[in-house]
């Protein structure tokens, strides 16, 4: 009962206050990137629940910079100094209570990562996508970038088949901590990419498979 009707009662409840209580921060940090950094959200496209695809919304804390042939610089090389701010204060996350006004996320709930990852989750893994996504989750509050793709899907389903008010309010109270303390701030899923990571894994798999069968 909780999962299916009281979990998106109190997300919409607890976002629209929680965005109405930041709306100036939410507004000063709008105006700040509108004139330094020229365009102040960043959009992209992510699976939602039963694999929807929707798109995220946070504050852009890079800027738009190209190397020489037209593609863009690193992450690293484009994170702007009040990017890197606004990131470790997880400011940037602000944006997304519209995404949970909407409908289209959670409070609580597994991460939403690239829409290029979807071929590469087990079935098991796939569990992660018949709820809503969440602005952070159990994974985030177990370790963050400390843990391997393969723990962190495990924690994602792990959280799915356990979904508990007492739980949301776990997470949500070990996420409050971690953002005053500025502590385990998550990379960006450019940054570790799950595609990479399986394809590697498969490769070496052959790779052994073949001198097995020399």
């Amino acid at each position: 009962m909780y999962n299916t009707v009281f979990k998106r009662i109190i997300d919409f409840t607890a976002a629209l206050i929680g965005f109405i209580l930041l709306f100036p921060i939410f507004l000063l940090v709008t105006l700040i990137l509108l004139v330094t950094n020229g365009q102040p959200f960043f959009f992209q496209r992510r699976p939602g629940k039963n694999e929807k695809v929707f798109k995220i919304m946070k504050f852009k804390s890079m800027s738009d910079k190209k190397d020489a042939h037209g593609k863009l610089l690193p992450d690293s090389e484009r994170v702007t100094a009040l990017g890197t701010f606004i990131r470790k204060t997880s400011l940037d996350e602000i944006p997304q209570l519209l995404n949970v006004i909407k409908g289209d996320m959670s409070l609580i709930g597994p991460r939403p990562l690239l829409v290029r990852y979807l071929p590469y989750y087990t079935n098991e893994e796939k569990l992660r996508h018949t709820v809503r996504p969440g602005i952070t989750g159990l994974a985030q509050v177990s370790g963050r970038n400390s843990i391997s793709w393969d723990d962190k899907l495990a924690i994602d389903v792990e959280y799915v088949k356990n979904i508990s008010f007492l739980l949301d309010i776990k997470i949500l109270l070990k996420t409050v901590g971690k953002v005053i303390s500025v502590s385990d701030i998550e990379l960006s899923p450019d940054v570790l990419d799950l595609g990479a990571d399986r394809e590697e894994k498969r490769n070496k798999k052959l790779t052994n498979q073949d001198k097995l069968q020399s």
